[in-house]
């Protein structure tokens, strides 16, 4: 008998009960979808901010190193100066061997006495 007392009061209770979730859901649904966008929109982007700037404060001060800019166009100035020296040194000789063979074969004319007329005069 209890039992049959239960099953009635469900089903009159139930429809009742029912309507009165569906209410529920309908009141509820729109002010979590105005939560939801609040979050989205204004307390989202603070939090985050919030965040970053605690992260900013937390971090350690990087230590110092040298700029590797600088490091660099010192190598590179160094590698230009040795690249014109050795450029420079290059042609001084080139260019000294080449008198040099001019000027022996002034000397060798010099040496062996070739005259203005074209004769060839023996030091000995």
């Amino acid at each position: 008998m209890a039992r049959q007392r239960a099953s009635v009061a469900a089903e009159r209770i139930g429809p009742a009960a029912a309507s009165r979730v569906l209410v529920a859901r309908g009141w509820g649904a729109p002010r979590l979808r105005q939560a939801a966008r609040y979050v989205e929109t204004g307390l989202a982007p603070r939090v985050s901010a919030f965040l970053s700037d605690v992260a900013h404060r937390v971090e350690p001060p990087r230590p110092e190193r040298p700029r590797r800019g600088a490091v660099m166009a010192m190598v590179g100035a160094v590698a230009a100066i040795g690249v014109a020296g050795a450029v420079m040194t290059r042609r001084s000789n080139v260019i000294g061997s080449g008198d040099q063979d001019e000027a022996t074969s002034a000397d060798s004319m010099t040496v062996s006495g070739s005259d203005v007329d074209g004769q060839v005069r023996s030091s000995h």
